[in-house]
């Protein structure tokens, strides 16, 4: 499931950018001669996602629907491969707490992948410890 989520991040980190209707460029193109390439170092581009890739990505993204705002930026954060540092700064809590929501918002879409609700009056702790056992039974 990060690996999921981390795969929409890099997805639509490699879209292209949204160009306002009317958007134009006034410089001409300018096009590189033989003379002002030599020496230089290829530049390699990443391939462009493909249809399948972004319909999965899409569909990643849907899964921050089911956390409280706070959780759900702080799973995208780190889905974005940010830091700990910025995001404590950018959410105004210690690094344990980060921590903490992260592993209860990845925790709660696991719960509501496999179908399951976690019961609203069991700590986050609880959602936690029990979201690897989600195959076996839960002793509520």
């Amino acid at each position: 499931m990060e690996d999921r989520l981390e795969s929409a991040a890099d997805v639509f980190r490699t879209l292209p950018g949204v160009i306002p209707q009317g958007f134009f460029n006034a410089w001409p193109e300018y096009f590189h001669s033989f003379a002002d390439k030599v020496g230089q170092e290829p530049q390699m581009r990443r391939p462009r996602s493909g249809p399948r890739q972004i319909s999965e990505a899409e569909e990643a993204l849907l899964w921050l629907r089911w956390l409280e705002r706070d959780d759900a930026r702080i799973v995208w954060l780190r889905a974005e491969r940010t830091p700990w540092k910025p995001i404590c700064w950018e959410m105004g809590i210690s690094r344990p707490a980060a921590n903490r929501h992260w592993q209860y918002g990845l925790a709660l879409i696991t719960w509501r992948l496999n179908g399951r609700v976690p019961p609203l009056k069991r700590s986050r702790r609880f959602v936690v410890e029990n979201a690897n056992n989600l195959s076996r039974k839960i002793v509520l």
